[in-house]
């Protein structure tokens, strides 16, 4: 966080580092602390742990073309140390507070779209392919390019459309905001809780956890996060301890009143062996023969689409949480932070458990206090020991951890005010970024949606030269994206 001059004008000196390793993170340059940077590393791991559980159950429930499944213990194991790796590598090398873990949406897409035309091994090689090539464009120089050319007020934008997709996210995965059963026949998608009111234990969990986080953040009491999460945590234990309330889903019957995702029980084993069976389960070459070389190609675009903007959205978010980006909206060492997150999706290829890729919710840690890489370390070595600690990860609800989501959200929100609204060539794409991240539930249509309208409006006034030669590449290959339905139609 920038520090403001004393009376006399003269401008501060820089922090000196207190060891070696402060030197190395730049631990006291960025103005942080280390306990800052542990209190962030608790946070983002709580608020991003149910991947632990949450991408087995995604990649588990799919089968492949030879009616396959992959065996949820090894999908956990792999999961957790995987993103433990690539956090802390994303730590050492980027030296920036953004987590990495097997990406949402993603990993849907490899279990539902690409496994079923192949095997896994096969789907997996694809996944690994698409990774090496974004690494190539990272160390050519392209996709770093590619970032920089965005204008900065649409870099705000998008950090600002995460902040809304984060708090839906946080609503809808605690159950305050549901879809309604029957919206094909209503003008109204979702509603409040259940039938329009808040009747279960988890609910109140949530609400009551939110509402402590955000005194505690108004009061600007250190740790605040952290706090709500913990605090929410034990009444969510208490709840399920005196009402018995159970999961969401119970033998394949729909249990509305129960928990998202994680039932907050105290474990009956702490320590569990973990499965590494995945390791290295992969083909890069039969996919090709077995879908076809379009249906394989089709596929690596997709997916290469979807992990070359997803990243660049969210260290831009993190870094204007932080307060760490440049004149031009850039975080710091971006081409070592997008070089990591090319190799996180090679390592989930590789390892089996989809693409890993960098994690908004990073943006939990930040608003703790996390600016360096220190932060990841914690992450990271904390996602390790979810290999061995796995029934104690999944003690902590969706009903808990959402509460940070909200509240991000807002913070992230806030920094709308620099977008110039009077101005529309930039007001109205950046305002179809920020809402068409939350609405369609993806970064990458946001920035897709906004870059593209951007050239068109820059066109339409006779100021194409203001737009930098590469975004029109890219806002070509963003309709080849939003086309590649009709296009698969036609061509397959």
């Amino acid at each position: 966080m920038a520090v403001a001059p004393p009376e006399n004008g003269t401008p501060p000196e820089p922090a000196r580092p207190r060891s070696g390793f402060d030197r190395y993170f730049e631990v006291s340059a960025r103005g942080s602390t280390m306990g800052r940077e542990v209190r962030g590393g608790l946070a983002t791991f709580f608020t991003m742990a149910y991947i632990v559980v949450l991408n087995p159950l995604i990649l588990g429930a799919a089968v492949d073309g030879d009616g396959q499944r992959l065996a949820i213990p090894a999908l956990a194991a792999a999961t957790a140390l995987v993103a433990g790796l690539m956090t802390v590598l994303m730590g050492v090398v980027g030296r920036f507070p953004l987590a990495v873990a097997a990406g949402l949406g993603v990993n849907a897409l490899v279990a539902y779209e690409i496994a079923p035309e192949m095997t896994w091994a096969d789907a997996m090689g694809l996944v690994v392919i698409e990774g090496l090539i974004i690494g190539v464009l990272v160390l050519t120089g392209l996709r770093t390019a590619v970032f920089r050319s965005v204008p900065t007020q649409m870099k705000t934008a998008i950090g600002v459309g995460i902040g809304l997709f984060l708090t839906i996210i946080g609503l809808v995965d605690s159950g305050f905001v549901r879809r309604i059963p029957d919206a094909a026949n209503t003008t109204v998608p979702v509603g409040l809780g259940i039938g329009g009111k808040l009747v279960s234990w988890p609910m109140l969990v949530f609400v009551v956890g939110l509402l402590l986080t955000l005194v505690l953040v108004v009061r600007r009491v250190r740790g605040a996060i952290l706090i709500g999460i913990l605090v929410s945590t034990v009444l969510a234990i208490v709840m399920q301890a005196l009402f018995n309330i159970g999961p969401s889903v119970v033998d394949g019957v729909s249990n509305p009143k129960g928990w998202s995702l994680n039932v907050p029980e105290i474990p009956r084993t702490v320590v569990a062996v973990p499965d590494l069976s995945l390791l290295g389960d992969f083909n890069v070459l039969d996919s090709w023969s077995r879908a076809g070389w379009l249906v394989a190609l089709m596929f690596v675009f997709t997916l290469l689409i979807t992990d070359f903007f997803d990243t660049m959205g969210t260290m831009v978010a993190i870094g204007q949480e932080g307060d760490m980006l440049d004149e031009e909206g850039t975080p710091p060492r971006a081409k070592e932070i997008l070089l990591v997150d090319s190799i996180g999706a090679v390592a989930g290829g590789a390892a089996s458990v989809s693409s890993n890729t960098a994690y908004v919710e990073s943006a939990a840690g930040v608003a703790e206090g996390a600016r360096t890489g220190v932060a990841n370390l914690v992450t990271g070595a904390l996602f390790l020991l979810a290999m061995f600690f796995a029934p104690l990860v999944v003690i902590v609800p969706f009903e808990a951890a959402s509460t940070a989501l909200v509240v991000v959200g807002f913070l992230m929100m806030t920094a709308v005010r620099t977008i110039d609204w009077s101005d529309y060539e930039i007001a109205i794409p950046a305002f179809l970024t920020i809402v068409l991240m939350p609405f369609t539930y993806s970064i990458s249509n946001g920035i897709g949606a906004g870059l593209i309208v951007y050239v068109v409006v820059k066109l339409a006034r006779g100021k194409a030269r203001q737009v930098h030669p590469l975004l029109y590449a890219v806002a070509l290959l963003f309709v080849g994206y939003f086309l590649r339905g009709p296009v698969e139609s036609l061509l397959l």
